[in-house]
């Protein structure tokens, strides 16, 4: 195993973490000051500018928390990361709901900094690993790895399985499988880069040779055993709405709410390319939402295809699921089909490495990154703390 430049990641760590800060507090601070024809407007408070994060999603992950499944629409939001900020609220008498969720998921975030690096450097080389680190980082939607979300969280399961998968430690990628299909719903697709892996290190170690093929079937059996694991957290929460709601599927009826419907895979992208260049007017809220949103969801796919030939086959296999399950379920009856894409590509880890490989032979893509991304992360960041729609 490489060792992880530890240094390097800890300060590429802590100084987004103090970017975002500071954007919070000049942001939250300034677009609640003084109003014309006074001019004046009492101070903002350290915790009204911390509780400015608890927006959106995050209101919800915290009410569960706190309260526990109340609506049958609340079994959109998988258990375990509401779970653990329960755990920490509860160690200190039931405060601090929101900090121990922002908590969680920057130390998340700090975790699968290092297994990232792993993969990416074993894969890909050192600078690129780190390019794959920092892309990550400023990407204009990463400020929801700072907020009470699951993105983090999720993303650090994922990738410790995967790494797990590589160093051919079977059972505790299973588990952490099975950790990541309690954080959220796409957790179940780890199945497929399990099996990948289990059937490359069975054909690696010759388990193809005569004459004990059978018990070389035998072996890869085994070795593929643990996948029953990532299955059994899906199940297990399923067990559970149906003990609370009579439906053990809620999570997935509920999507209407959010407009999710099943079609073709085209059907979203087409969708949105109609409302963007014929339907919205320019200058419209939607026309923004769809230019972004357009833009992850199709760079992304690019990122996979051009990942192809660069990665192993299963981290191209889990971008493609990935892709493919939200593709095939957009929010089709909204102006923008492909909403919040630009915060599930988060979880695509691989294209992060494509890009970051592709910029290191090419210059001018770096450049043009690292002068795109932090701006607009910290406008997407502003429009998020003052409770405006964006992703």
């Amino acid at each position: 195993m490489k060792r992880a430049p530890t240094a390097d990641i800890l300060w590429l760590f802590i100084l987004t973490r103090i970017a975002l800060i500071v954007v919070t507090y000049f942001a939250y601070t300034l677009l609640h000051g003084p109003r014309p024809p006074q001019y004046i407007a009492p101070p903002v408070s350290l915790l009204a500018t911390a509780m400015s994060w608890k927006r959106w999603d995050a209101i919800h992950y915290v009410e569960i928390a706190q309260f526990g499944y109340r609506s049958p629409f609340d079994s959109a939001f998988f258990p375990l990361f509401p779970l653990l900020i329960s755990i920490c609220a509860h160690l200190v008498g039931n405060h601090g709901y929101l900090l121990f969720g922002m908590l969680i998921s920057n130390l998340a975030l700090l975790g699968a900094l290092f297994t990232l690096y792993q993969l990416a450097s074993e894969a890909l080389g050192d600078q690129v690993s780190r390019r794959t680190l920092l892309y990550l980082c400023i990407f204009p939607t990463a400020f929801f790895f700072f907020a009470a979300y699951n993105e983090s969280l999720f993303l650090l399961l994922v990738t410790g399985c995967f790494l797990a998968l590589r160093r051919r430690r079977w059972w505790l990628a299973g588990l952490l499988g099975m950790l990541a299909s309690l954080t959220r719903s796409p957790g179940i697709l780890l199945v497929l880069p399990f099996l990948w892996e289990a059937w490359i290190a069975r054909d690696n170690l010759g388990l193809l040779a005569e004459p004990a093929e059978r018990s070389h079937w035998r072996a890869f059996l085994w070795r593929a055993l643990p996948v029953v694991l990532i299955p059994v957290g899906t199940a297990l929460y399923s067990l559970y709405c149906w003990h609370l709601f009579h439906s053990p599927f809620s999570f997935a009826a509920v999507q209407y709410r959010w407009s999710h419907r099943t079609v073709w895979p085209w059907e979203g992208i087409w969708k949105a390319l109609v409302e963007l260049f014929w339907l919205q007017p320019v200058g419209s809220l939607f026309s923004v939402h769809l230019v972004l949103d357009l833009s992850a969801t199709l760079g992304f796919i690019v990122l996979a295809v051009l990942g192809w030939r660069r990665l192993r086959f299963s981290y191209t296999l889990w971008m493609a699921a990935l892709l493919l399950l939200y593709l095939v379920e957009p929010s089709i009856n909204q102006p923008d089909s492909l909403i919040s894409n630009q915060r599930f590509v988060l979880e695509m880890f691989p294209g992060f490495m494509t890009l970051a490989a592709l910029a290191c032979e090419h210059r001018r893509l770096h450049q043009a990154i690292t002068l795109i991304f932090p701006p607009l992360l910290a406008t997407l960041t502003i429009i998020f703390i003052m409770g405006l729609w964006m992703v």
